[in-house]
């Protein structure tokens, strides 16, 4: 209570940041993944994750998944900046409609004999992960779910031996029959 004022008024004008998943729906053409990406990095946003693919091959249209930290007031800007982009046909805010799916895939490599082999198996079996590669000294899981999950269990297979961890980004639907 005894700040100063300016520190107070500092204080008060801090919007925390927030993580938002948005839904970019564009032209497939050469060049756009580039321009969206530029975007980004020329305002000095950071992309927390990313995921590019054609979703409808007659209509040439790709569709962009990207996840972003901000203030509310920069996540604003970056949807009006998207929306303004001529390749771009329509943005969704993912996290504001309060009704998507989020998924991620990775693959993690874990080595290790004896009672740590047996743990990380053990670990797999309740995290989901399926065992896609076995040798004698290694395992790789494919493990999905949301980001949190998937964390969880690569901060639980660092002791047990982890080697590598290749992650997909995230992927992001809307419940309901509507599309986007």
């Amino acid at each position: 209570m005894n700040q100063p004022a300016s520190a107070y008024f500092l204080e008060e004008r801090h919007d925390p940041n927030e993580t938002h998943t948005l839904s970019v729906l564009v032209q497939n053409e050469p060049g756009v993944l580039a321009r969206v990406i530029g975007l980004f990095s020329g305002r000095g946003y950071n992309i927390e994750s990313l995921t590019v693919s054609e979703t409808e091959s007659q209509k040439h249209l790709s569709r962009i998944t990207i996840v972003t930290t901000g203030t509310p007031m920069v996540i604003e800007q970056i949807k009006h900046q998207l929306d303004r982009m001529i390749p771009v046909y329509r943005v969704v805010d993912m996290t504001l409609t309060g009704r998507s799916i989020e998924r991620e895939l990775a693959m993690v490599k874990v080595q290790g004999r004896g009672d740590s082999r047996v743990e990380a198996l053990r670990l797999a079996d309740a995290f989901r992960a399926r065992v896609i590669d076995a040798t004698t000294e290694s395992f790789v899981f494919e493990i999905t779910g949301n980001s949190t999950k998937i964390s969880q269990f690569i901060d639980l297979m660092r002791p047990l031996g982890l080697v590598e961890v290749s992650r997909t980004g995230v992927a992001a639907i809307g419940r309901g029959p509507e599309g986007m």
